[in-house]
């Protein structure tokens, strides 16, 4: 079965298709799963750290700087090294540090900080005078907030979630690496150390596809929703 060589690449009988199919699967659901966790907490920190910013209340500025340590931290962590130094917490929350679903703390602790800070920026972005004109009208901060700010962020928002989304899929790749499950995971061991290169190859060539359809989708409601567009 194991050959060198270019040609090697294109032995495609060489490739155990129902294992390609299960593998396509777990790494969907490992980047749609942590997808949505990320654009939650993401929001939520983001929108944190923008309405904290500037505030003069010694306990809100401290409130500030914990949650942009915790960002920056996270943030600046290459993710093969955090997903060996959350096994412990790995283990605790979804009891295994083997398989897809032992990869989902890494990756959402990942991205969710940097998701975050293109939170915060789309909120600073945003002009200024929008919300005081909602601010002399009498609105409230809630309702700035939900009237105001995150529909008038939403393209910006979208955009940077497609941009989080394609990191994901390639951090889903490297948990792979270390027996997460999905298409990494399945290039790594029955490709790379089997010499089974139509496997890595077909592997591939499947997580580009995957990236290339999540930033059409991406693309396509940005272009609905931002307003410049239509």
């Amino acid at each position: 079965m194991n050959s060198q060589g270019l040609a090697s690449y294109f032995k495609f009988s060489n490739v155990d298709w129902g294992n390609m199919l299960t593998s396509t699967w777990e790494t969907l659901w490992l980047t749609i799963g942590s997808m949505i966790v990320v654009a939650i907490l993401g929001i939520a920190l983001g929108l944190l750290l923008f309405e904290t910013t500037n505030s003069h209340n010694p306990l809100v500025k401290l409130l500030n700087g914990i949650v942009a340590l915790f960002v920056n931290v996270f943030r600046s962590i290459p993710f093969i090294i955090l997903i060996v130094l959350l096994l412990p917490i790995t283990q605790k929350l979804v009891g295994t540090i083997i398989g897809p679903r032992a990869a989902l703390p890494s990756l959402i602790i990942s991205a969710a900080p940097f998701y975050a800070r293109m939170v915060e920026l789309a909120f600073h972005e945003l002009d200024h005078g929008v919300i005081e004109a909602a601010e002399s009208m009498g609105a409230t901060r809630w309702q700035i907030i939900r009237k105001v700010l995150l529909p008038e962020s939403m393209p910006a928002l979208v955009s940077g979630i497609t941009v989080t989304t394609i990191s994901l899929i390639g951090y889903t790749a490297m948990a792979g690496a270390i027996g997460a499950g999905g298409l990494g995971n399945l290039a790594y061991q029955d490709g790379f150390q089997s010499n089974n290169n139509a496997i890595t190859l077909v592997a591939t060539v499947i997580i580009v596809l995957i990236v290339f359809i999540f930033q059409f989708i991406g693309d396509f409601a940005v272009k609905q929703i931002d307003k410049r567009t239509n």
